[in-house]
């Protein structure tokens, strides 16, 4: 296997469970992705979600790090269009500096919720002085080193303090935009092909960030193994998407057509649509999905999974890393 493995979790809440379970149980995964030899350990953002535990990826990553000793700990992702670039700069690099050479700092473009969440993140912006998301990325770009040019008006501002080692910067994205906009600020990219797992796109996003690059971009998705097909297939089989298309060109991927219907009354969109989707999933033996990734590494140059079980129960997704790894021999590589 000429590839490395990573973990993205979300803190799903389980049946019955609490989100206080939920963060104990990343906790126990992060340690377990650690001794299985998992190469890094992403935690997401997820705002006004009843059944997720992380709305503060900071928290998590700083709480992770503390719990492990060698694992990298990160974010996928921080959702930058919420916070001013400075501040997620002098977080991740304070998380730097208490471990250094093991921070990521993923970010992403998506809300991670509905408009009333982003409504109440975003209260006290000025919406004059906000820039785009790629002129927030140039921000934050620039304060994780040296700080903004002198002609900006935030010019001065240093990001303190200043770790041995800067946080790696992923920019996660699901198109040859996101890809060439990553390369062009010098960052890793991660396709979240959990999302859009068209081959198409998939071929198309990768090949900009390498011809722009001259690197391999990591590839996220949906991957569940279980001792048998059927077990596994039982477990994943109801997983949807419910994309939402407004009028103004707009997209959002839910996890309910309730939650569609929802995002797109709080925007007060007049037009819109709703696709449901069935995300691409690898799902079967440990075998099974070792194959699917061979085959993906080897069609698309890919260097590095990230993978995101969609399964919420605690025993399953654990059971579900402790095959992979094996299969995988992730401690090898």
């Amino acid at each position: 296997m000429s590839y490395s493995i990573s973990l993205l979790d979300k803190s799903p809440i389980a049946d019955g469970a609490t989100a206080a379970d939920a963060l104990k149980f990343t906790i126990a995964l992060a340690q377990a992705a650690e001794r299985l030899g998992y190469h890094r350990f992403w935690v997401a953002e997820h705002h006004g979600a009843p059944g997720l535990a992380s709305s503060a990826p900071e928290i998590v990553v700083s709480h992770l790090l503390a719990h492990t000793s060698k694992i990298r700990i990160g974010s996928g992702g921080v959702m930058l269009q919420h916070y001013s670039p400075f501040k997620v700069a002098e977080n991740f690099r304070l998380l730097a500096s208490l471990a250094p050479g093991r921070v990521d700092l993923g970010v992403g473009k998506a809300p991670g919720g509905l408009p009333s969440t982003t409504r109440a993140l975003q209260w006290f912006h000025d919406k004059s002085k906000k820039p785009d998301f790629a002129g927030q990325l140039a921000e934050l770009d620039a304060f994780l080193g040296a700080g903004v040019a002198d002609d900006h008006p935030l010019a001065g501002a240093q990001a303190m303090p200043v770790p041995p080692e800067s946080p790696e910067r992923i920019l996660l994205g699901g198109s040859a935009e996101s890809a060439a906009l990553a390369a062009r600020y010098g960052w890793s990219f991660c396709y979240a092909g959990h999302f859009n797992g068209d081959d198409a796109n998939i071929e198309r996003s990768i090949q900009t960030y390498r011809d722009a690059s001259g690197r391999a971009p990591l590839l996220a998705l949906f991957a569940f193994a279980a001792e048998t097909k059927e077990q596994a297939a039982q477990l994943v089989g109801p997983l949807r998407i419910f994309k939402l298309q407004l009028s103004n060109g707009q997209s959002f991927n839910l996890g309910s057509a309730q939650a569609a219907e929802e995002f797109a009354r709080q925007t007060g969109a007049s037009g819109y649509r709703i696709d449901e989707q069935r995300p691409y999933v690898i799902a079967g033996t440990p075998e099974d999905v070792h194959r699917e990734l061979d085959r993906l590494s080897e069609r698309f140059g890919i260097e590095e999974f990230v993978i995101d079980s969609p399964v919420s129960s605690y025993a399953e997704r654990l059971a579900s890393v402790e095959l992979l790894a094996a299969a995988c021999e992730v401690a090898s590589v």
